[in-house]
């Protein structure tokens, strides 16, 4: 049987722990067997840890992970301390034998810790991303995806992607049969649409206080449903040349005018999709963009998601069209 081992060090966040149990407790074969043994680790046999609100005492040390096939690091409180003695060594003896590991959310960081993630592309929680490139800038980090899988090592956003990365393996294991019954029982798609960007709130790149940049932003933030807004209008609003303002928009904003207006139709077409009722072609108008087939795929390239998919995602009460 195949043999997966959390570990759980200390702050460790309890959803983080309790996704991937579920997730390949619930896995059975055709013949109804259990398809994963799952054990709870720490650095010691017995070792009571803080999760929280409760403490989780885990049956087994850091000598279960050289018998696992799959380890898993679910992510702790404060990510950024230094991994207990032993627990390095353990996880990169274990991947010299061919072990899979896999980290969910904050995790990613004390997967980092060990070297084993320098020179591949990971992913964590989007709001952790940026803190993760600064710590471990050897590892690409791709904030906008629900899990990453370089093959023996892989990687999960925010705690529900773990069930998707966790499904993700059930199936590479044992097939898509065996992975549908396991998201049923998880009540759960096996693949969801999109990726960790529908999640992020499309922030503008701020100005700094008193840049030059601060009334054209202004501008074009009232604007930006203006359809024919050109380069050439907003530079002329500037009262500098395109490629000027391109030069002082991108050493102000750390982007291009075009892009920033982009991004502000997307924000507004967001928040338009999750409040109203009124159809894609009746927010691509209002929001700038013209025409459905433009606003479509901007959003998507944008958001990682289509419209209607967002809308069915994050839709709250809803309110009748004017």
């Amino acid at each position: 049987m195949h043999t997966v081992a959390v570990l759980a060090l200390e702050g460790v966040i309890p959803f983080d722990l309790s996704a991937p149990i579920d997730a390949f407790g619930w896995a059975r074969l055709p013949d109804g067997r259990e398809a994963y043994r799952v054990r709870v680790c720490s650095v010691g046999v017995g070792t009571e840890v803080s999760a929280g609100p409760f403490s989780v005492r885990a049956p087994y040390g850091l000598d279960a992970l050289a018998d696992a096939d799959t380890i898993v690091l679910p992510g702790t409180a404060d990510p950024t301390v230094p991994l207990p003695p032993g627990v390095a060594e353990a996880l990169c003896a274990a991947a010299a034998n061919g072990t899979r590991i896999a980290s969910v959310c904050v995790g990613a960081f004390l997967f980092a810790a060990t070297g084993l993630l320098d020179g591949l592309r990971a992913t964590t929680h989007w709001i952790a991303a940026q803190d993760l490139a600064d710590m471990y800038p050897k590892v690409t980090v791709d904030p906008n995806v629900l899990y990453v899988d370089n093959g023996q090592f892989l990687t999960s956003a925010g705690a529900a992607a773990a069930m998707d990365m966790c499904l993700h393996m059930i199936r590479n294991d044992h097939g898509s049969t065996v992975a549908a019954q396991a998201a049923r029982m998880c009540v759960m798609p096996l693949e969801r649409e999109g990726g960790q960007a529908q999640f992020i709130v499309q922030a503008q790149p701020p100005a700094p206080a008193g840049a030059t940049m601060e009334p054209v932003l202004r501008w074009l933030e009232e604007h930006a449903d203006s359809g024919d807004l050109t380069l050439a209008d907003i530079a002329a609003r500037a009262g500098m040349s395109t490629r000027t303002l391109n030069r002082r928009f991108r050493e102000q904003t750390g982007t291009t005018p075009l892009q920033w207006l982009h991004r502000a139709r997307v924000r507004r077409a967001q928040h338009l999709l999750e409040t109203t009722t009124y159809p894609v072609e009746r927010i691509a108008v209002q929001t700038g963009f013209g025409s459905p087939t433009a606003f479509r795929d901007r959003f998507k390239r944008v958001v990682g998601t289509s419209p209607y998919a967002y809308r069915r995602a994050f839709q709250g009460p809803l309110r009748e069209a004017g």
